[in-house]
């Protein structure tokens, strides 16, 4: 598993975005054909699959594009059988939020909503932190890129303290804590310590 600058490589602090935005499903889309009322729409949700359903256009592959190739397809569409030269506008309404799932020794685990500028230390945060048996050094973040599982594991030690830095967190990411064996058994001995008291004194 690559750790330390190897790791970086994998889930690197900066991720390059693209020039212009790819539409995601469930974002929310506004479709204006210009003089035609019936065909535009102010909400139109991307679907799962990463389509959406325009009148007389029929079903659109939306993901994945900018919001001028898909005003492009609707326009050829409805021009070719309906509409003659139709004005199509799209833009992105509202776009869909993104998450991140935090998973092991971390005091809430769950998945939770990130910002487009989350990091390792932000996104753990949102899942209040890691337990007090938490190995630091062993923080594991999980990641897929066009069907490939990429795995790196980082210190969250070091990044705290700033020795290394913050990689950046994506939508779709996974986080993992893992568990220190030493700092559980020490808290299993202060946890035991009342009822041994307690036994020593009732002998």
């Amino acid at each position: 598993m690559p750790e330390g600058e190897a790791a970086y490589k994998v889930i690197p602090v900066e991720v390059a975005q693209p020039t212009h935005y790819l539409v995601r499903p469930l974002d929310i889309l506004s479709v204006r054909v210009f003089n035609e009322p019936e065909i535009s729409s102010d909400d139109q949700t991307v679907n799962e699959v990463g389509e959406i359903q325009v009148p007389l256009a029929g079903s659109i592959t939306a993901a994945g594009k900018t919001v001028t190739q898909i005003s492009t397809e609707i326009a050829s569409r409805l021009g070719s059988k309906y509409i003659v030269d139709p004005q199509v506008t799209v833009s992105v309404k509202q776009a869909a939020p993104r998450y991140a799932s935090v998973e092991g020794e971390v005091n809430k685990p769950g998945v939770y909503e990130i910002s487009n500028d989350a990091t390792l230390l932000s996104t753990i945060a949102r899942a209040s932190s890691p337990t007090d048996t938490a190995h630091l050094s062993e923080v594991v973040v999980f990641r897929t890129v066009n069907g490939q599982r990429l795995v790196a594991r980082f210190n969250l030690k070091d990044i705290r303290t700033g020795v290394s830095p913050d990689p950046r967190i994506l939508d779709g990411d996974t986080v993992m804590i893992g568990y220190s064996a030493t700092r559980g058994l020490v808290e299993d001995i202060l946890r035991a310590a009342p009822l041994f008291n307690a036994w020593a004194r009732f002998n």
